[in-house]
């Protein structure tokens, strides 16, 4: 099989472009963003919503497979696509944002990362090597390199020394992948923070090994927005014109207009579901909270301007009702909603940049994107 990456389109205002990237479960349209489905799900929807959504990729945590039900049980019911029932391309993390998360138990060497399971204190060694290795047996269609970043606020010698580590360890998962020769893809993780010579020393190094795409990490976790774009425009000049691009986290709308500007391809975060769940829903006018007593008596759909299953059939009032009831359904149908805005805004990204109209839609976009 190939690996390829294709650019379709590029705006000539700005660094925004389309492409496809090619996997053995399909193609991908880029810039694309991927529902998180952390334990092989998206919380509150089945697959069939999802697909009927328009989910080209959903994003796994191999951390968490790995804990329950086992990443060789799932080898042994034919591989996570098999298990879950998802035809399309799966992306799965190696496990570094638990690093990140967890780091009050966790123990970081040249070797691994030792740390003890939140489910039940068992202790954990988690090296480089055998993170690909748990990702190649739930066969998914991109893996993530191990990494390493500090939380913020951070000093330049932590940030110095999580990309010496990320470096040393991506060179051990380029190994173990060619080692494996899995028909799948293996992408490295660049670190540095908002340090530029060190992003730009793990960038080079990390091209050095050339992976099938390449991840800007550690970023989006409380840092000046206005450093992280600089890091953006920075790196996408060093970054490998031919290779998709991954920004780490990044959920919020507007954020992720100024990434695609300066050529961010793939994005993943749990805002839209997460927040489906606690009733905040997002609008072509701004977000709302379903919550409120202002919508007890409210007829309209929650977007007049959107056509989801849930804007289609169903009133503000009545969402509230489920909402307060705490029923099911309330967080199945609010989730339909935010991933549908989610899903539709990216499809209008596409549109815009092939007709070469990106900065008229991303202004469009900033308009309305208040808060109600």
């Amino acid at each position: 099989m190939t690996n390829s990456f294709t650019i379709t389109a590029r705006d000539t205002s700005c660094r925004a472009r389309t492409g496809v990237l090619e996997t053995a479960h399909g193609l991908v349209e880029t810039p694309v963003f991927m529902p998180v489905a952390s334990q092989g799900t998206v919380k509150a929807l089945t697959h069939s919503i999802l697909n009927e959504l328009g989910a080209q990729i959903i994003l796994v945590n191999s951390y968490h497979l790995y804990l329950r039900p086992g990443d060789e049980l799932i080898q042994r019911m034919g591989g996570l696509h098999c298990f879950i029932s998802w035809p399309k391309p799966i992306l799965s993390d190696s496990g570094g944002f638990q690093v990140y998360s967890l780091s009050p138990l966790v123990k970081i060497s040249d070797e691994g990362v030792r740390f003890s399971s939140h489910l039940d204190g068992k202790k954990i060694f988690l090296t480089p090597e055998e993170a690909v290795r748990i990702q190649y047996r739930l066969g998914t269609d991109i893996m993530m390199c191990l990494d390493y970043f500090p939380s913020y606020p951070y000093t330049e010698e932590d940030v110095k020394k999580s990309v010496e580590l990320t470096s040393r360890w991506a060179r051990r998962c380029r190994e173990e992948f060619n080692h494996l020769q899995p028909q799948t893809q293996l992408w490295g993780i660049t670190q540095g923070g908002v340090f530029w010579e060190h992003r730009k020393k793990s960038i080079e190094e990390l091209v050095e090994l050339n992976f099938h795409g390449y991840a800007l990490g550690g970023l989006g976790i409380g840092e000046p927005k206005s450093q992280l774009f600089e890091i953006l425009e920075k790196s996408d000049k060093l970054l490998p014109p031919d290779k998709p691009r991954y920004l780490m986290g990044m959920g919020y709308i507007e954020d992720i207009l100024e990434a695609v500007e300066r050529g961010v391809d793939f994005f993943d975060c749990v805002l839209p579901t997460r927040n489906a769940r606690n009733g905040t829903l997002f609008t072509s006018q701004g977000k709302i909270s379903i919550k409120n007593q202002k919508y007890a008596e409210d007829p309209r759909p929650v977007d007049e301007n959107c056509n989801c299953y849930t804007c289609r059939n169903y009133s503000r009032a009545y969402l509230r009702h489920l909402y307060e009831r705490g029923e099911i359904s309330s967080a199945i149908l609010n989730t339909i909603h935010n991933l549908y805005y989610y899903l539709d805004i990216f499809r209008k990204i596409r549109q815009a940049i092939q007709s070469n109209s990106f900065q008229a839609f991303k202004k469009s976009i900033l308009e309305k994107n208040l808060n109600e």
